[in-house]
């Protein structure tokens, strides 16, 4: 849940999305690295800045699977993106693996996810504002 609010949720700042980002990638290895360089190559990151678009995630429900090790997850989220001129709703849904780490003060559930994939990202409504 909280990589999620970190990684997804955004302000038209660089320095904050900087910030939560490199904070959520304390919980991930490279999967949701190499997730956040191809935002960043296709210009997502600088789109939210120059739209001055704020992007906010809810998690809606997350299912984990603890009867076999690494623990398959599953997380389901909506994302709601606001603009000047309406605000998008949008699905979200992605998976990974969770492996069994050291707490600490970035880490504090002892978890790291792996093999993070977005697998569902589609609009489901707009409404003008």
């Amino acid at each position: 849940r909280r990589f999620h609010e970190l990684f997804f949720t955004l302000s038209p700042d660089k320095s904050a999305i900087e910030h939560n980002v490199r904070r959520a990638l304390l919980l991930a290895d490279k999967s949701a690295y190499d997730c956040y360089a191809d935002f960043a190559e296709k210009g997502y990151y600088n789109r939210i800045i120059s739209g001055n678009i704020l992007q906010r995630v809810v998690i809606d429900s997350v299912r984990c699977n603890f009867n076999s090790y690494p623990y398959q997850v599953e997380t389901f989220a909506k994302q709601f993106i606001t603009r000047a001129s309406n605000i998008t709703e949008r699905s979200l849904i992605t998976s990974c693996r969770l492996i069994n780490s050291v707490r600490s003060d970035n880490n504090p559930q002892g978890f790291i996810i792996e093999q993070f994939n977005v697998i569902e990202n589609k609009d489901l409504r707009t409404v003008e504002r």
